[in-house]
């Protein structure tokens, strides 16, 4: 099990979810759950969700945040790989299923390049 006590990589990432949270829910989001993980089995997770907000018009957001120092590797943006887009995916899937009429989704992108934060609405689809 992972936590935040004497994780460095775990502390920043919470910074910057928490960072993302504050600028959504400023914009007129409203939280909805943080981190929804799914998992395989023990020790297997399978796909997470950082942010899942709600817009004024109803539509759920699922919210990758990602954060780099710098731009040197392509950015934070650049980070969410097809693999990564996967499982967040799968993790939605697993959050509408039992939900009668799931409303309206759309994924959101998060993107912390040092202090630069970019909010890239729609950044990609379940498809």
């Amino acid at each position: 099990m992972v936590t935040t006590k004497g994780n460095p990589k775990k502390k920043l990432g919470d910074a910057a979810e928490t960072r993302a949270l504050a600028h959504l829910c400023q914009a007129g989001l409203v939280m909805v759950r943080r981190n929804y993980r799914v998992a395989l089995g023990p020790h297997r997770p399978a796909g997470e969700v950082d942010l899942i907000l709600r817009e004024r018009d109803g539509t759920l957001v699922f919210v990758e945040v990602r954060q780099r120092a710098n731009l040197r590797h392509g950015g934070a943006a650049a980070s969410v790989t097809a693999a990564k887009r996967g499982r967040i995916v799968l993790a939605a899937r697993h959050f509408l299923a039992p939900l009668a009429s799931p409303p309206p989704c759309r994924f959101d992108v998060v993107a912390i390049d040092g202090e630069h934060l970019e909010w890239l609405k729609g950044a990609f689809d379940a498809g």
